[in-house]
């Protein structure tokens, strides 16, 4: 039985993940803000088999809450071996640009925030010489598109951390999983254009339960994601830069 924290636990992705957690008997912490989804979620994993499963609220922009919040995940499932982050907010690209105050928030979300959540979880993880830390970044902070380079430098940003993590981590046998999914039909997705690449939040949810399952380090979900990026790496900057991706 696995001890498993969820930040971020009523995204989409995140609940379908708990969900395959839940058909094998662990154990779930839950965090989130919203209390309401998360005693629905939290009844809902019960009824699919979950040792256990408790709940704390927060806003994860408090950083000085994060602690606490660790503290209680600990006492609660009396161990941790596992933590899945899984939350973000994709911002408006055209009101960062034009507001500083924007793109900071975005920043401090999609980023610092994620930073301040995983030094203590990676401190506590290397003293006890085992565990999983996976967190979902995404296909975007591969490269800067003129269309969201906000979002893909907290992103970016967040991927490169993982890189150096996990590195870190290595000797004391706690694998660092960073996740990147592409386009994915989510709440936060709810008013983009659908088409052939996108995925449905179950799909992502078995690919991130098999990656953790085998240590993994880097996984884009769906895998094809992984090709389109090399591809989209590879492009030369002066080209680049006059497309209008």
């Amino acid at each position: 039985m696995r001890k498993i924290l969820i930040i971020g636990a009523t995204s989409a992705i995140a609940q379908e993940t708990a969900k395959l957690f839940a058909e094998k008997h662990d154990a779930l912490f839950l965090v989130g803000r919203d209390v309401d989804k998360l005693e629905a979620i939290t009844a809902d994993l019960k009824v699919r088999g979950a040792h256990q499963v408790a709940y704390y609220t927060l806003d994860l922009n408090e950083f000085d809450q994060h602690e606490p919040m660790l503290e209680q995940a600990y006492k609660s499932l009396e161990g941790l071996d596992t933590v899945l982050i899984a939350y973000g907010t994709l911002d408006d690209q055209k009101a960062c640009e034009q507001d500083f105050a924007q793109a900071e928030q975005a920043l401090r979300t999609n980023f610092m925030s994620v930073v301040s959540l995983l030094t203590p979880i990676a401190n506590r993880l290397e003293k006890q010489h085992y565990g999983c830390i996976a967190v979902i970044s995404s296909v975007a902070g591969d490269r800067g598109r003129q269309s969201n380079y906000v979002y893909a430098a907290a992103k970016g940003g967040l991927s490169l951390f993982l890189q150096g993590l996990r590195s870190r981590l290595h000797s004391a046998n706690v694998c660092v999983l960073t996740i990147k999914p592409g386009f994915v039909d989510t709440p936060m997705t709810t008013n983009f254009k659908k088409g052939a690449l996108w995925a449905q939040p179950e799909t992502v949810a078995r690919g991130i339960f098999r990656a953790i399952k085998w240590r993994r380090n880097v996984i884009y979900l769906p895998w094809f994601w992984r090709f389109i990026m090399m591809v989209i790496r590879l492009i030369p900057e002066p080209l680049f830069k006059r497309m209008k991706l």
